[in-house]
């Protein structure tokens, strides 16, 4: 039992390590994070990397293939990334928006509803027409457990990856764009009820899939089907009262965490009644996602979706059998499924969609939408693999599907989004068609609390808001037929909106400036800055304070000026930054000198006894520089806590987005000059000996 749970937690750092990195990687390459993630866990698999043996302690790998097991790792790590599917699929379940749901029933039903079949049914039929010929299975039948998980496997869709793609092309809020993403969240709870009647399917035949009882299997899809219908009404009808029990713990993260919960008791109860625990985790999603709590749930439980979703996909990678599945039969198998997939969706998505008011090109934008699986459809095919109802090659296809309908997704979206032209068979009015709108923020910072403030106003208001990018900073506000898409981009925040929807969102902006505004002008009141200020240069009890090792490492690549000459503030401080322009630390001398001094407009770095820091954070600098001058004479007219001149002066200069010690450095500035620190200062001839009083 040790050495399992040793192997156990080495496997697992070395899973966090690879799912990061790779999906890392696959962003800098403007991919997916997921395909990153599983192309890491092929790698370091048991069927690559991880079966080399490497010493007595790893004899079979990293990660050893599990001898006569139905999937390739062990019991226990599978275990943990079931309960990372009940997270996915339970946040899955909360964003999922019920009023749009609702609005775009139709529209979304009839190309939820297409793509769902037609990939069914080609998926099915490629298995029983071409594995046996192919892949040398023998013959199977309609309902045979591989043909029904290679049918189940093509339906979901993952919105996610054509959400970042309509929003990048401002087109998320179109009439496709909307109609998209309707389609998909109605095509994934068509996809669960597709698993589960599926599940009731294959455990109602008999042993090797013949002597099939139409009627029993009549009876356990009904039932299947029924208790998913079941649940989900009890979860929507009993949403509120669940809410009012969980708010009883008031503070939001054990809401959270009962929530979770919750969903793992549910998910248990779905695989004891024959079904998979996914399907018992999106039932309790949905039902919390009516409830005001369900933003409480997203922002609380995102950290663990963080941890355990990218190992989860890791894990997936792993599972594929490298060896499998570059066997040209395998390919072969596995190209033909593949392209059957994309057609079934958008063939399958377009035809509706053309009897819902778009023409051949708005209905070609929908289906291709449409295309991307993703977690759903890896979800379906490790519950395959673990039940033994697909073989490794079979579930390295599915992989490979996944893998290239995600790749294949943007280039088509941006290719279709490209021309411009409109995708209604009767274009809407100018008032009525989404259009961009932008304001520019004073800064990056304030850009980004405006966007905090703004989600928050939004939800006031009783908008849905939904997070499509974290990476992107990229939003979808929904609220009865209101639609808007929001962006941060450096200093601007992007809106799409309709011009009826612009008055909404600049009042909106007016509003939250005003509080904003307010709140700016309640920290400049005092608040006792002196004693703050005087507390800096204090040293809490030390002999003689010494820089920490970082800090000390910034301090030695400081700029030492043993003797300035004296004059005002504002020319001492323009004569400091450009000393360091001259050693070549910054990219541009007029911002940051305009950065020191918009600083001291704010509050002055004025100390006590002749001591100044002036400091900010710029882009102009790559990491943390600093300039250290003696002023005989002084600086009379920068303003001090006890009125004296300042005749030693610390510039210092932060990146805005960058991790540097920037505060402890000022802190152990403001500690090093105390008395005997600024005599010894003011008595230094040379930089090293000034560098040696700051190093304390």
């Amino acid at each position: 039992m040790t050495h399992k749970m040793t192997m156990l937690a080495i496997q697992m750092g070395v899973i966090l390590f690879a799912a990061r990195f790779g999906g890392m990687l696959a962003e800098k390459i403007k991919l997916p994070a997921v395909l990153g993630e599983l192309a890491s866990g092929i790698l370091i698999g048991p069927y690559a990397l991880g079966g080399i043996a490497l010493g007595s302690f790893f004899s079979g790998g990293v990660f050893p293939a599990v001898e006569g097991a139905a999937f390739p790792v062990t019991p226990e790590l599978y275990g943990f990334c079931t309960v990372a599917s009940i997270v996915l699929l339970f946040l899955s379940g909360v964003e999922t928006d019920m009023k749009l749901f609702v609005r775009y029933s139709l529209a979304g039903t009839l190309v939820g509803v297409g793509g769902v079949i037609g990939s069914f049914i080609l998926g099915d039929l490629c298995a029983v027409l071409l594995m046996p010929r192919i892949l040398g299975t023998g013959p199977i039948g309609f309902l045979s457990p591989a043909a029904l998980f290679l049918g189940i496997m093509g339906t979901a869709t993952s919105v996610g990856i054509t959400a970042r793609i309509l929003s990048e092309r401002k087109c998320i809020d179109s009439e496709e764009g909307v109609t998209t993403m309707a389609g998909a969240v109605i095509d994934d709870v068509l996809g669960i009820i597709v698993l589960a009647i599926g599940l009731g399917v294959i455990s109602a035949q008999g042993a090797g899939g013949t002597g099939v009882d139409w009627g029993r299997i009549g009876m356990i899809a009904a039932k299947a089907f029924g208790i998913w219908l079941g649940a989900t009404a009890l979860g929507v009808l009993a949403a509120r009262k669940i809410s009012g029990l969980l708010k009883l713990f008031k503070n939001p993260l054990p809401i959270a965490i009962m929530s979770f919960g919750l969903a793992l008791m549910l998910s248990g109860f779905f695989e004891s009644m024959g079904l998979a625990m996914i399907i018992g985790a999106y039932v309790m999603g949905l039902a919390l996602s009516r409830t005001d709590i369900r933003y409480v749930i997203h922002e609380n439980l995102s950290p663990i979706y963080a941890f355990m979703v990218p190992m989860f996909f890791c894990v997936m990678g792993m599972m594929v059998d490298l060896g499998q599945i570059v066997r040209p039969p395998v390919l072969i198998f596995g190209a033909i499924y593949t392209v059957l997939s994309i057609a079934a969706k958008i063939v399958g998505c377009s035809i509706p969609a053309l009897f819902c008011g778009f023409n051949g090109m708005g209905a070609l934008r929908i289906g291709a939408g449409m295309v991307p699986r993703g977690e759903v459809a890896l979800i379906v095919a490790g519950i395959g693999l673990s039940s033994g109802f697909l073989k490794p090659d079979v579930f390295g296809i599915g992989i490979l599907m996944t893998l290239v309908t995600t790749l294949v997704a943007p280039p088509m979206l941006v290719s279709l989004y490209g021309n411009g032209k409109s995708g209604l068979r009767h274009p809407k009015s100018a008032d009525e068609t989404s259009r961009p709108v932008s304001f520019k923020m004073p800064s990056a910072q304030a850009a980004e609390l405006m966007c905090e403030k703004l989600i928050e106003a939004f939800r006031t208001e009783g908008f849905f808001t939904h997070v499509l990018s974290h990476e992107d900073a990229i939003w979808q506000v929904r609220r009865d037929d209101v639609e808007i898409g929001m962006q941060r981009v450096g200093e601007e925040i992007r809106f799409e909106c309709t011009p009826k929807e612009e008055s909404f969102i600049a009042t909106a902006i007016l509003e939250v400036s005003a509080d904003l505004t307010y709140l700016a002008n309640e920290l400049s009141k005092p608040i006792k800055t002196a004693a703050m200020m005087h507390r800096v240069g204090e040293t809490g009890g030390e002999a003689r304070p010494r820089a920490e090792a970082d800090v000390a490492r910034y301090i030695r690549q400081f700029v030492f000026v043993p003797r300035l000459g004296a004059g005002t503030r504002d020319e001492i401080l323009k004569e400091l930054v450009a000393r360091l322009f001259e050693k070549g630390l910054l990219a541009d001398e007029e911002a940051a000198t305009q950065a020191i001094l918009e600083r001291e407009v704010v509050m002055s770095t004025g100390l006590e006894c002749g001591v100044a820091i002036p400091h900010a954070r710029t882009d102009v600098v790559a990491s943390l520089v600093g300039v250290v001058a003696v002023v005989h004479g002084g600086i009379a007219d920068y303003p001090t806590l006890d009125g004296s001149a300042v005749n030693i002066v610390v510039l210092t200069l932060s990146p805005k987005n960058a991790n540097t010690p920037h505060l402890r450095v000022i802190s152990h500035l403001g500690k090093v000059l105390d008395a005997d620190g600024r005599e010894r200062l003011l008595a230094a001839r040379t930089e090293s000996a000034m560098m040696d009083v700051l190093l304390g």
